[in-house]
């Protein structure tokens, strides 16, 4: 039996309701990635660059900790990966998740949130992160109905 996980980063609250359709959608088990240390509304403002997500998001070696872990992740074959668009990439936060975890001969499907920018470069970084996984792909979703639309295509 295949089994999913939906694992998203969620800074507004807008990842976060896609995650959550999609979850129940699919009856998919959710994970939250969290922050050690949360992001202030100051955090993230992306016109002072000096702000911690500019900063972070500058050093291509950026790892944010983050507090939680996901329990037996080799129990899961499928692995939805959602996020934000930052910087017209994943945020570095994603790329702590996805350095945390094995993810060999596991489908990976990014998905994020944008206003604008798409997920080419997200589906491209992380590509290089995991060649073994069995396949990334990435979808830019912009609604709970464009996220159930796309979910139906992918099982």
């Amino acid at each position: 039996m295949s089994q999913t996980l939906i694992a998203y980063f969620s800074a507004t609250g807008r990842t976060a309701s896609i995650a959550d359709a999609l979850s129940s959608t699919m009856e998919a088990d959710i994970f939250e990635i969290n922050p050690a240390v949360a992001y202030t509304n100051e955090d993230l403002n992306w016109n002072n660059d000096q702000s911690r997500s500019s900063l972070e998001m500058k050093d291509p070696s950026s790892r944010p900790e983050i507090s939680n872990h996901v329990e037996e992740m080799s129990k899961y074959d499928t692995v939805f990966i959602g996020f934000p668009i930052w910087w017209y990439r994943e945020p570095s936060i994603i790329d702590t998740f996805i350095d945390s975890y094995d993810f060999t001969n596991k489908k990976v499907l990014l998905f994020c949130t944008s206003g604008g920018s798409g997920i080419e470069s997200a589906v491209s970084n992380v590509k290089k992160m995991i060649p073994e996984a069995l396949s990334v792909e990435g979808k830019r979703l912009s609604n709970i109905k464009e996220a159930k639309q796309w979910i139906n295509k992918e099982r």
